[in-house]
């Protein structure tokens, strides 16, 4: 089974809007419109079996919707694995975390940059640990975005910070722990238990031997495949790891078997 653990779509009704907007942020075009339907296709094509979609709810109000949404596209859509999403200073992040858990999606993501907090800020700290508590993993956008260039809200340091503060959460730190910062991933992340580390967007952006000296400090079973669909395809991110030098087992691991086993699935 070959899973994408980094996917991203939105409501029908807003997705070439926001896809339109992001694509002006990013200064890169998409590759698709943004709609759910787009991932759907992927799984049924021999590229990838499942994906994991993250929805950001990058206001407190946004919450619900985009639960209820991704809860919809869970059922709606077989090959979709939906997470929920929470804002940290919402005053009901309690409560809807217990939502999340309820209705049976797989984690919550969180994207320090859209969110506008720090990932090692004490205030979120009690989040972690309700996540912890709900057993829901969590998944970090990690290191640089586009979108706050000069303020990077969750670098390795940081991140290192928030692990130790609440190990018992299971923490997904995406693009290799920290998008372009993955010499600190290396000082500060790799070999860290309880840490995973997806693969999103490190196609013509990582070097081959950094991506290589990390999955080998942190461990191949710690790694999982993803691709940050729709701003890149899930077929680049695969062949890159099918192009390395690991073994059959290793690359078996890191293209989903570890996804699988996190998940529960």
């Amino acid at each position: 089974m070959v899973i994408d653990f980094h996917t991203h779509a939105f409501n029908d009704k807003i997705a070439e809007k926001a896809i339109a907007k992001l694509e002006v942020v990013s200064n890169q075009k998409a590759y698709s419109n943004g709609k759910i339907d787009a991932i759907d296709e992927i799984t049924k094509s021999d590229v990838i079996d499942k994906a994991v979609l993250l929805p950001v709810a990058t206001k407190p109000t946004q919450q619900t919707i985009i639960n209820d949404w991704a809860k919809e596209m869970g059922d709606k859509y077989e090959n979709i694995i939906p997470f929920g999403s929470v804002h940290p200073f919402a005053e009901d992040v309690f409560e809807e975390l217990h939502r999340i858990k309820e209705m049976g999606l797989y984690g919550v993501k969180l994207h320090p940059d859209y969110q506008e907090f720090f990932i090692d800020d004490e205030k979120v700290f009690p989040v972690y640990e309700k996540c912890a508590e709900l057993s829901l993993p969590v998944i970090f956008h990690a290191g640089w975005d586009p979108l706050s260039p000069d303020l990077v809200h969750a670098p390795p340091k940081a991140s290192r910070k928030a692990h130790d503060a609440v190990p018992e959460m299971t923490m997904i730190l995406a693009h290799m722990g920290g998008m372009k910062h993955w010499e600190e991933v290396l000082e500060y992340i790799a070999g860290l238990d309880n840490v995973y580390l997806d693969t999103a967007y490190t196609v013509n952006f990582m070097p081959t031997d950094i991506f290589r000296e990390i999955v080998l400090k942190h461990g191949a079973d710690k790694i999982l495949f993803g691709s940050d669909f729709p701003w890149h395809k899930s077929s680049m991110e695969k062949e890159f790891i099918e192009s390395l030098d690991f073994s059959d087992e290793d690359k078996k691991k890191i293209l989903g078997e570890n996804a699988r086993k996190l998940l529960g699935l």
